[in-house]
């Protein structure tokens, strides 16, 4: 079920709101489990037991570790193992096996076709900080296995995230209430999120989608430029909606839940793009990852190292496709070549630190939307050498209207420019829970749904991770 789905917006949210309303804190969570487990038995029923199974065992895993302490190491190890290997199974083991063919020369193992379940990279994640914190001892043991399952398949950010840590919202769990600002907070939230899903994610993915969809020789330098860009504010709006629909999702129902994205189109370096880009997945790597392993600490080569592994980890989070393990190495090179010196540049030259940056993420989503590398490599021409190709049967214009323009314009304007702009602005204070907002957050939700009445094309790239 999609957030962006009429039996969503009539139907699941507003039952499931009302009733919330009425019941107290433990009845409102079982009734909120269910939902969630509802909700996402909706796409995909059989792989509710999975789920239901990795959170039991997690549990389990949290209990054995308050009471079997001489056997801390070994239970935190067996989760660890346990959650990657379920990870592992769906996820990349077609990869491993074609992976292996490959190097064999010969079909030595026939590829699984394996679906993969939605969102099992982040409920994985989830799980995972919940038994490492555990053994850490940042947060205590949930004993409550309900309080627990609804941590991990709490609907707003099950199946795209944003990934929330249990130490975040533990309390939270079990003393919250539904009021009317959170109400109004979740709700303007929510109709913002929707209408960068539906009125601009959706109007740019639908060209971008159809010049991807050509033959490489009908693909011109113009329109690989076109695509390429297209995408870039397409992927930005499409999860950043998502992220904003979750985090209304959550204000509505008394939790709070951290920010994903902060204008990251506005960065100038690599490294503050991963600040403000997806920043729950970065941090989480970060706070289980990259400073377990050392962080900074252990001298240079060591970070460099460091950065490297998390990077790579990055790229493979994302999906099994060498193209994403190729994205990560791309994002850390640049990472690791700033802290070798670039990072002095790019302060004493702000306006070219933009255009660095920007463009540096631009090319890298080349990577990250075709999964082919010959074709990655023959889209790169076009996008290095765009003069080169310039015979097709195809013009821009038969893939781009006027609306897809002026949608890519208020998309450009709304990355952090506009916002950049206002923000010392009284007035901006001001429009901030008015009437005026009220008028133009009920205008964004008609048009939304709107264009969702008239159109089915509704894709969400991030479900596939």
């Amino acid at each position: 079920m999609l957030f962006s789905s009429m039996i969503f917006l009539w139907l699941f949210l507003p039952v499931v709101l009302i009733i919330s309303k009425f019941l107290k804190t433990r009845q409102q969570n079982i009734f909120l489990l269910v939902a969630s487990l509802f909700f996402y038995a909706w796409g995909e029923p059989k792989y509710v037991l999975l789920m239901l199974v990795s959170i039991f065992l997690n549990w389990g895993c949290g209990m054995l570790l308050t009471h079997a302490a001489a056997y801390k190491k070994a239970i935190l190890i067996a989760s660890v193992v346990f959650n990657l290997s379920l990870l592992g199974y769906f996820k990349y083991l077609g990869l491993l096996v074609r992976t292996l063919n490959h190097l064999l020369g010969r079909e030595v193992l026939t590829a699984p076709q394996i679906a993969l379940p939605i969102g099992i990279s982040f409920f994985t994640f989830q799980a995972l900080s919940y038994v490492i914190d555990v053994y850490r001892g940042t947060c205590a043991v949930q004993k409550n296995p309900l309080s627990l399952a609804l941590y991990i398949a709490f609907f707003p950010q099950l199946i795209a995230g944003p990934i929330v840590k249990y130490k975040e919202i533990n309390e939270q769990i079990t003393d919250r209430r539904i009021t009317s600002r959170g109400l109004m907070v979740g709700i303007r939230r929510f109709c913002y999120g929707l209408a960068k899903k539906v009125l601009i994610s959706n109007v740019l993915a639908q060209s971008a989608d159809l010049i991807f969809a050509l033959e490489m020789p009908e693909i011109t330098g113009i329109l690989a430029w076109t695509a390429a860009f297209l995408y870039t504010f397409q992927i930005y709006y499409d999860f950043s909606g998502y992220s904003d629909m979750a985090i209304g999702l959550g204000s509505m129902f008394g939790f709070t839940f951290q920010e994903n994205f902060n204008y990251p189109y506005m960065s100038r370096s690599i490294r503050e793009f991963w600040q403000r880009w997806h920043i729950s997945l970065s941090t989480w790597f970060r706070e289980y990852v990259y400073i377990p392993l050392g962080g900074n600490r252990k001298g240079q080569v060591r970070t460099y190292v460091n950065l490297g592994i998390v990077f790579l980890l990055t790229g493979i989070w994302h999906g099994a496709s060498y193209n994403f393990i190729f994205w990560g190495f791309y994002h850390g090179f640049f990472s690791i070549l700033e802290r070798l010196g670039l990072s002095g540049f790019l302060e004493r030259h702000r306006r070219t630190a933009f255009m660095y940056t920007f463009l540096t993420v631009h090319f890298g989503w080349i990577l990250f939307r075709i999964e082919s590398m010959r074709q990655i490599l023959e889209f790169g021409k076009r996008i290095l050498l765009p003069w080169c190709y310039t015979t097709s049967h195809y013009s821009v214009w038969e893939f781009v209207s006027p609306h897809t323009v002026f949608i890519l314009l208020c998309a450009i304007g709304g990355m952090g420019i506009l916002q950049n702009m206002t923000k010392k602005d009284e007035r901006t204070l001001s429009w901030k829970f008015s009437m005026a907002e009220l008028a133009y957050c009920t205008l964004l939700l008609l048009l939304s749904i709107s264009a969702l009445a008239g159109n089915t094309y509704n894709p969400f790239i991030y479900f596939r991770f």
